[in-house]
């Protein structure tokens, strides 16, 4: 009998699994779990959406788009690009419509990466991020954001990490999995970095609506950045869009160019129906979102005051619906704890070092919960937390 583990391709024989999913599963495996894991709204998509969506079935709309994309969204987003970050791309060759931020961040990395590339990714990121760099034949550089600083990257930390070959910084604010957010001054520093070194711009703001203080700053805005930024973002956040897997890449018509290229061979097209429901929320779904990032900053103070009062230190983040606890009090590693509270009281965390080697000692937990499920998770955490470090 064959090997097939020999056949397989070695780059990705030697990635590991996610392991964000290892606690979905075994979350899924357990009756009774108050999962904490899931980034996902614990919202319905507001029926107006989904009635475009039904509408447009029943008017038979069930065919290929356009490779980038419906005309009418890509002028849809274009409009409110302008309108909310004063930034304009030409629906006709700047925009792109993709299969969620997941698969416009591959499109971008395939594009811009060479063999041997070096990309820099601020730390804690979001899992895919490493493995997307080394998938299109790139280095991922890791720069460590810090705990005293609220896991805020700064421009001095980007500066030292670059080298001859670094190609593109890989940015997300607000941060998945800190919650993290960078105003305008400490963006515009890193941004003469940027300039300084002629580097490539990757920012994923699919989180930019759910930003508690201050105004979100996008990337693209800055001066003499919207050439060099290919900026993603989508729908699955703020409109509670997860499964309808509908997300958008806006940059130069060059590398919007090369990034459709990629995407005619392998997914042709998002989905019409959910091209049509995104049409809608752009249209009119600034209300419905709006209930849901009150419900979000609501639940959110609420998660970082229980946990402060545990005693496992949790910084107010900034933005997005994570928190990112300091369990180190514990005395238990982030895998273990993640483990054990599981096991123990059927409360599901992601070990915080799924985000990379300097969210060790962390854990990130999303409040995207109703509040009654985040009441009883707080409890069950507390009395967790005392037995931990009464044992100590």
């Amino acid at each position: 009998m064959s090997d097939w583990h020999n056949y397989l391709n070695d780059t990705v024989k030697n990635i590991p699994p996610s392991g964000i999913r290892r606690f979905f599963s075994l979350a899924a495996e357990m009756e009774g779990v108050i999962s904490l894991g899931v980034g996902e709204p614990d919202f319905v998509t507001p029926w107006h959406i989904r009635e475009a969506c039904v509408y447009s079935l029943e008017k038979g709309h069930t065919t290929y788009t356009a490779n980038q994309g419906l005309l009418a969204l890509r002028k849809a987003v274009g409009k409110h690009l302008s309108q909310t970050y004063q930034v304009d791309y030409n629906p006709q060759d700047q925009l792109l419509i993709t299969v969620g931020v997941s698969e416009g961040l591959d499109l971008a990395l395939r594009v811009i990466v060479q063999p041997g590339d070096e990309v820099l990714i601020p730390e804690p990121c979001y899992v895919s991020y490493v493995p997307g760099v080394i998938l299109a034949g790139g280095v991922p550089v890791s720069i460590s954001a810090k705990p005293e600083d609220h896991f805020e990257v700064t421009a001095a930390m980007i500066e030292q990490a670059v080298t001859p070959r670094t190609k593109a910084l890989l940015l997300s604010y607000p941060n998945n999995p800190t919650g993290a957010v960078l105003s305008k001054q400490q963006l515009s520093a890193i941004a003469a970095v940027v300039k300084r070194h002629d580097l490539i711009v990757i920012s994923d703001e699919i989180y930019d609506h759910l930003t508690y203080r201050g105004k979100h700053t996008c990337f693209a805005s800055l001066p003499g950045m919207q050439e060099r930024t290919i900026l993603l973002n989508g729908f699955s956040k703020a409109y509670a869009m997860t499964g309808w897997r509908v997300g958008y890449a806006a940059s130069n018509a060059e590398f919007i160019e090369a990034m459709n290229k990629i995407h005619q061979y392998t997914m042709l097209c998002a989905p019409v129906t959910a091209q049509m429901a995104a049409i809608e929320a752009l249209k009119s779904g600034r209300q419905e979102m709006l209930k849901m990032i009150e419900q979000y900053d609501r639940r959110r103070r609420m998660v970082v005051r229980a946990f402060n009062e545990i005693g496992l230190p949790c910084f107010e983040p900034g933005g997005a619906f994570y928190v990112f606890p300091d369990i180190r009090p514990t005395g238990l590693s982030s895998v273990a704890f993640a483990e054990e509270l599981i096991k123990e009281t059927k409360v599901a965390v992601v070990p915080g070092n799924a985000f990379g080697s300097s969210g060790e000692g962390f854990v990130r937990c999303s409040y995207a919960a109703s509040l009654a499920s985040l009441t009883e998770a707080m409890k069950r955490i507390a009395d967790f937390t005392a037995r931990k470090i009464k044992r100590l």
